[in-house]
This record gives structure tokens, sequence and C-alpha cells, in this order.
């Protein structure tokens, strides 16, 4: 059974930041594609950035810039961390980990107040 954890959501002012982790814990191989996903109130899961096992990355371009997605293969975590916040990265944030079929975690709220 896989479970992954998230944590570091919170509320923050405009222009602030913070770190968000996601550990995927059980009985898991290895791990290819690490990406974050986020759904604002009554709009749609949308992509925000994913890494490969070899540490490329890809951003959405709403984040390019700001974000910066890095992961830990010695923990199975992969971290997103977001500097100079808007009011419009408000959502909660969902990672998913690739390994034979996605892996979903639980969701953490970022509150972004203007």
């Amino acid at each position: 059974q896989v479970q992954l954890v998230e944590s570091g959501g919170g509320l923050v002012q405009a222009g602030g930041s913070l770190r968000l982790s996601c550990a995927a814990c059980g009985s898991i191989s290895s791990i290819n594609f690490m990406r974050w996903y986020r759904q604002a109130p009554g709009k749609q899961r949308m992509f925000v950035a994913f890494i490969t096992s070899g540490g490329s990355t890809f951003y959405a371009d709403s984040v390019k810039g700001r974000f910066t997605i890095s992961r830990d293969n010695a923990k199975n975590t992969v971290y997103l961390q977001m500097n100079s916040l808007k009011p419009e990265d408000t959502a909660v944030y969902y990672c998913m980990v690739e390994s034979g079929r996605a892996y979903w975690g639980q969701g953490t709220q970022v509150t972004v107040s203007s």
C-alpha cells in the first residue's frame, strides 16, 4: 500500500513564501515523474510542475520563475518551493507520483491574502 503524505500548506501574505513537501510512504519501487497540481475553488485541477527521476523540471507558465520543484530520491519525497506568492496562487495543492501507476496525495491548502 502506497500513501502520499503532504505538508507545508498554510496562510501567507502576498509576496511571501511556502514550501510544500510530499513523501511517498509504503512499498513503492522506483519513481519516475513527480508532479504538483493545484485546484482553485470552482476550477479544474491544473498542472503546476513536474520533475523527472533524472532531475529535469518543467513548469506551468503561471509559476515559472517563482516556484521550484525538487526531489530527494532517497526519501521518496518531492518538494515545491513557492516564492513571491500571489492571491491567484490560492488553491489546494496535490502531489502525484508515477511508479507503475499514478498515486495522489490528499491535498494541502495554500491561501495567499492580498
